[in-house]
């Protein structure tokens, strides 16, 4: 009887919005807060994701660093984090639960600026660059999708070097201490030591990163849900959203995976006074972990990254159209 009222009130229920954003208004209120709802609505679908999401991530990180830079081009080889399952049963033996939430306050904090920005920018883009059309060609949304993805990620850059140092460190020594006390002692100690560009250390992969990823994730779920709804294979609702959300993330682990470990190695080394760094620049790292890993080095994680992007990219765009729906905007 709960999950039927809980029903009835999610879906039919939208008495108070209407009272607010009224419908029948050919210039309504509703369309000039459009923009701020829709932002809203992506802030708290992606914050509730990177949070769900975030032991994941942390063992992804750990298993795209394990046996870095290996001699004898065997990822598999004096592997600590062997596979999703074992990398978080090792974790939560060595380090307690908790481990798996390291730096999940930056995680939130980055999902929360960057994914709210690329999320809710996606449709005035797809819409400025005329694809707003369920017939619409794929090439103009993976076109939107791929500048909003890189401008986002390039502001939002200091959130993912802290995240991915937070996540990075595992279980302490007896009289080791943390590398950060806190998500904002980080900040301070990475402009301390490291200066403003300490911040955007890693930006360039980043930022093709976050491009391929926008280009695939987003503009493959619209897509896909334009495609099934074409062809009339299932009606617009939570089924079709659930297998849209799986499929993308799919794609984006698959385009995106080779990117983030690059990225993930850069962001990762910090600097210290008369060291040099391993990692130099982006295409210095391509050309190392291609050298000494060869092309399975950038598919480290790969399980871990979909299974991350997957239940992310569904939480997320289930609650993004959810919450559409409540305030009376269209699907996407």
């Amino acid at each position: 009887m709960k999950k039927f009222y809980l029903k009835r009130y999610l879906v039919y229920n939208t008495s108070f919005v209407e009272m607010v954003f009224p419908l029948d208004n050919p210039n309504p209120i509703r369309k000039r807060y459009e923009d701020y709802i829709r932002f809203f609505c992506s802030a708290v679908a992606v914050s509730s994701a990177a949070f769900l999401t975030n032991p994941i991530d942390v063992v992804k990180v750990r298993i795209q660093l394990d046996n870095a830079l290996s001699e004898n081009k065997n990822i598999f080889a004096n592997r600590k984090y062997k596979g999703l399952v074992r990398g978080v049963s090792l974790i939560v033996r060595e380090e307690g639960f908790k481990g798996l939430y390291k730096g999940v306050v930056p995680s939130v904090l980055r999902d929360g600026t960057y994914s709210t920005l690329r999320l809710g920018s996606y449709e005035p883009a797809k819409n400025f660059l005329g694809a707003s059309s369920v017939y619409a060609p794929l090439w103009k949304k993976l076109l939107a999708g791929a500048i909003v993805g890189g401008i986002s990620s390039a502001i939002c850059n200091p959130t993912d070097v802290v995240k991915i140092r937070m996540q990075a460190e595992g279980a302490l020594q007896i009289g080791e201490k943390p590398r950060y006390n806190s998500t904002f002692s980080a900040f301070r100690d990475i402009l301390k030591t490291e200066g403003v560009r300490g911040l955007w250390k890693g930006v360039v992969p980043t930022v093709i990163r976050a491009s391929i990823l926008t280009a695939s994730q987003i503009p493959t779920y619209d897509h896909t849900k334009c495609l099934v709804l074409r062809n009339n294979i299932m009606d617009d609702g939570l089924r079709l959203h659930f297998v849209a959300s799986m499929f993308s993330g799919l794609v984006t682990a698959f385009m995106t995976n080779p990117v983030d470990v690059i990225k993930t190695r850069i962001m990762s080394e910090n600097v210290v006074a008369n060291k040099s760094l391993v990692y130099v620049s982006t295409t210095a790292c391509f050309a190392k972990i291609l050298k000494s890993e060869g092309v399975l080095g950038f598919y480290k994680g790969f399980m871990p990254n979909w299974m991350r992007l997957g239940p992310h990219t569904v939480i997320t765009f289930l609650i993004f159209e959810r919450l559409r729906y409540a305030f009376g905007l269209k699907p996407l």
